[in-house]
């Protein structure tokens, strides 16, 4: 009968997560995360499998957390939907300024790096980002009902062009781009929605 684990898997998975999130996925090296975690490489292999499967773990639960806010800071009634859109881009673009170390989206981050050659990354990306411009549209149909966006705009297109914006303004970030540029990109693509 197998040992009941005596450890926090919650817990290492966010340690991996932040080491793959620092130095990428090829620079990461299993000692140090098993240093991080304070576990045996015997345990991280016996509990997650290889470094891919560690690293594939911990980006599936990275993805669907970040789903996981992106819902809940557009979810709600159609009055007040363009205000929490507006507030979700701009609480983008201040997060990405305050990103002092310049590490980035591990969304980004991990995608770039591997879903050329890993489709199980590929495959999370593309669901992610499809969840996250469903949410985007579903906000911005809100924002249609309530009259505060124009009615005849394609909810699915606009929300094509913010997902489009916010993973920009994510990438200039990690260019050390000013807090006070990724701001304006951020107000630009406000501005340049069609309202009534």
């Amino acid at each position: 009968m197998a040992r009941p684990r005596s450890f926090d898997e919650d817990e290492v998975l966010r340690v991996a997560r932040d080491q793959f999130w620092t130095t990428g996925y090829a620079a990461a090296r299993v000692d140090d995360i098993a240093a991080a975690t304070g576990l045996g490489k015997g345990s991280l292999y016996g509990a997650f499998g290889d470094k891919r499967h560690l690293f594939l773990r911990a980006f599936d639960d990275h993805c669907a957390a970040l789903v996981e806010g992106v819902r809940r800071a557009l979810d709600g009634p159609d009055a007040g939907a363009y205000e929490r859109l507006r507030a979700h881009i701009l609480a983008v673009a201040d997060a990405t300024a305050s990103d002092v170390c310049l590490r980035g989206c591990l969304l980004a981050k991990g995608t770039a790096e591997l879903s050329g050659q890993d489709p199980a990354v590929a495959a999370t990306a593309r669901r992610t980002f499809a969840a996250i411009q469903g949410l985007l549209a579903s906000c911005v149909a809100g924002a249609q009902r309530a009259g505060e966006i124009d009615r005849d705009a394609d909810p699915d297109r606009l929300a094509g062009l913010l997902l489009a914006v916010l993973r920009g303004i994510e990438a200039l970030g990690k260019a050390d781009t000013s807090p006070d540029s990724l701001r304006a990109i951020a107000e630009t693509a406000l501005a340049v929605l069609p309202r009534p």
